[in-house]
């Protein structure tokens, strides 16, 4: 758990929550709505330690009794909902993490804050269970829903609550924090910020992943050799891949920045602009040899071969055609 100050980036999100403290405007129930590791459980955490903090300013004090037992996940009127069954949240565990409890005042905090996390995976009966709460809450609840669905939610519940959409975080934000915090070079600091796509969380990730720099060195040096290996020796390439299959998407990503990074060095030779500039002497060759149809035909053949997996055709086969394809461009 973190304070505000911590959080990267969603200046907004925090600014708003922020003045609806100031003003003692704080609303009954929130839904914070992005992508998985986009921030969402950090800023309701922050906004919860901020909302029981005993300074009562707008950013938890880190040192206070209440602040103490948030950093800690134990303070007893900061409720985190769980589900035992891993798809569904059922109306009996609204009911009885919720419905029965809002009526028992506050143990020892201005308020009692329920926090909802993959709140997409409520069922239609657990959404009516929490709307009666939210319709008519005591005055002290307040209710933040994440989700990375909020059309997943009734019409009902959509309108009685404040929904703050969780917006990506700017490259440089992201490439600055990963190398300050993480201690690693720029240029892997790069490659998983461009792989984040904004999103901070699984930027933190890449960079303290083993696999994923496994994963990355893996595909480039296929990537190097898959022009000059022969036919008999595709079978072997295929296997190679096959050994990251659980991680596929994160191979075909990387083979996506490689050959977008070959596209752009052709058409500007601008070596600035590359994510893989530690490859520049690969690159050069690679633009060389390609045409920008090529590349083009390249970059489609892996979308179609994520298209492909995710509809369950056979792996080895999407893999053999892709590698085919790569190599005649």
């Amino acid at each position: 758990m973190a304070g505000f100050a911590e959080i990267i980036g969603h200046e907004q999100i925090i600014e708003h929550l922020q003045n609806a403290i100031i003003s003692k405007k704080v609303s009954h129930a929130y839904i914070l709505n992005g992508p998985d590791d986009s921030g969402k459980r950090m800023i309701a955490e922050a906004f919860a330690m901020a909302l029981q903090c005993e300074k009562q300013e707008t950013e938890g004090c880190m040192e206070c009794h209440s602040c103490k037992q948030a950093l800690n996940k134990n303070q007893p009127d900061i409720i985190y909902v769980t589900h035992e069954k891993p798809n569904t949240i059922s109306v009996d565990d609204i009911r009885s993490q919720v419905k029965n409890d809002v009526d028992i005042k506050p143990y020892a905090s201005p308020y009692k804050i329920y926090i909802i996390d993959e709140a997409e995976k409520m069922n239609v009966q657990a959404q009516n269970a929490l709307l009666k709460t939210i319709e008519e809450p005591p005055e002290y609840v307040v209710i933040l829903l994440l989700t990375t669905n909020a059309d997943a939610f009734l019409p009902t519940i959509c309108s009685r609550c404040i929904t703050l959409s969780v917006k990506v975080v700017p490259d440089e934000k992201i490439k600055n924090y990963l190398m300050k915090t993480y201690q690693i070079p720029d240029y892997q600091a790069e490659v998983c910020t461009a792989f984040a796509q904004g999103n901070v969380g699984k930027a933190v990730k890449l960079a303290s992943s083993e696999s994923f720099n496994e994963i990355r060195n893996s595909a480039l040096q296929l990537i190097r050799r898959l022009k000059d290996i022969d036919l008999y020796e595709m079978m072997e390439a295929v296997k190679q891949i096959g050994e990251y299959k659980l991680e596929i998407n994160d191979y075909f990503d990387i083979m996506m920045i490689w050959y977008r990074d070959v596209l752009l060095y052709k058409a500007t030779a601008d070596i600035n602009s590359l994510i893989f500039k530690d490859e520049i002497y690969e690159m050069k060759k690679s633009a060389s040899k390609s045409s920008y149809e090529g590349i083009e035909e390249i970059l489609k053949a892996l979308e179609r071969a994520k298209t492909r997996l995710k509809a369950n055709v056979n792996f080895d086969l999407v893999i053999e055609l892709l590698l085919l394809t790569i190599k005649e461009n």
